[in-house]
């Protein structure tokens, strides 16, 4: 019985017991959301590249296969994830990466991991295998599912294979600093966002803004000319900044919250200078924070964003919540979608919502 027989078979039981499932790849998501304390379900043994055409920008992997062995593969012909998504660990699987969503520092500039999402295959909580989506971009059957199933947390199905859109790495890469209070650092940040220019990342901490140009070496030295700022050798900065290795995320024990916001939002009251990173040009902020989860979220929605608790002690997240609650329209969507995918919710109960 192959990997994906196993997998089916497992879920399979689970569906026809009504047992949970805990769905786990490499394991170093597992403090995301709130895990529920039931069987696992393991992908890990589910790996391998199955299609790659460098000429074509497309890679198919199977849900097991560690993002280290997809981006060597890449680097081989001088190409990347343009998503650029943390893995927090050698172990984190290219299955977990796109259930949980995640992205690094080029999302605003380049796109989202659902962007690049093709297609997908998955064992619904109905033990059923559902393909989704296809390998090119023109292919847009169940093409929103495939964009569905990126951030649902194992809610939905467990993913067994993923077809993403690759691009070529730059041919040269230049990190950039600049000395700016908050205020003039998020203006700053936006008016990047909103020029014609090289620009894959900008953020901006305790009183400096960096800023990557991604392109050929005349770009970069015409678009510094007209931004300004210090050149820099540090581009490890945007890697440690992806992975969480920067020392601003060893500062301290308090709970870590994301919050992401519109553009240009100005500091809010319960922000610290030194205890608030503002990364996605402003628009993604990591902030260590005491303060009750439902003052973060309240001022999060004033201000037309949302908050998230993304490392914390397990009971603070049962007790607060993870993830900004939705509107009733969309939680009753949510709902909907757990039903026709998973009607017996065994697939990572309580991960996502409580209520799911």
């Amino acid at each position: 019985m192959d990997s994906a027989d196993q997998i089916k078979q497992q879920v399979a039981q689970a569906f026809g017991d009504k047992s949970p499932l805990a769905i786990s790849g490499g394991g170093s998501k597992n403090f995301l959301g709130v895990r529920a304390d039931v069987a696992e379900l393991s992908t890990a043994g589910h790996h391998g590249i199955t299609s790659y055409e460098p000429s074509e920008l497309v890679i198919t992997a199977k849900a097991g296969t560690t993002l280290t062995e997809l981006r060597a593969t890449l680097a081989e012909h001088r190409q990347m994830l343009p998503f650029e998504p943390p893995a927090f660990s050698d172990s984190a699987t290219i299955g977990g990466t796109i259930a949980c969503g995640l992205s690094g520092p080029a999302r605003p500039y380049i796109g989202a991991a659902r962007d690049f999402v093709l297609g997908c295959t998955i064992i619904s909580g109905r033990a059923q295998q559902l393909v989704f989506g296809g390998q090119v971009m023109k292919n847009v059957a169940g093409y929103d599912v495939t964009r569905l199933m990126t951030g649902a947390m194992g809610t939905l199905g467990v993913l067994l294979d993923v077809s993403m859109k690759v691009l070529p790495v730059a041919e040269t890469e230049v990190t950039f600093v600049q000395q700016l209070n908050v205020d003039h650092a998020i203006t700053t940040m936006q008016s990047l966002a909103g020029k014609s220019l090289p620009v894959t990342a900008s953020a901006y901490h305790h009183g400096q803004l960096y800023y990557r140009l991604a392109g050929s070496p005349a770009a970069i030295k015409a678009a510094a000319a007209q931004l300004g700022g210090d050149a820099t050798d540090d581009n490890e900065f945007w890697y440690e900044l992806r992975e969480h290795k920067l020392d601003f995320f060893n500062q301290s024990d308090m709970p870590l919250w994301r919050l992401s916001l519109p553009a240009l939002v100005p500091e809010l009251a319960f922000e610290s200078k030194s205890a608030t990173l503002y990364d996605w040009a402003g628009t993604q902020r990591w902030i260590f924070s005491n303060a009750d989860a439902s003052l973060i979220r309240e001022m999060a929605s004033k201000a037309g964003g949302y908050a998230q608790l993304f490392r914390a002690d397990k009971d603070l997240k049962k007790s607060a919540g993870v993830n900004h609650p939705p509107a009733a329209a969309i939680m009753k969507l949510h709902r909907n979608l757990k039903r026709e995918f998973d009607p017996e919710a065994i697939l990572n109960p309580g991960r996502l919502y409580a209520e799911l």
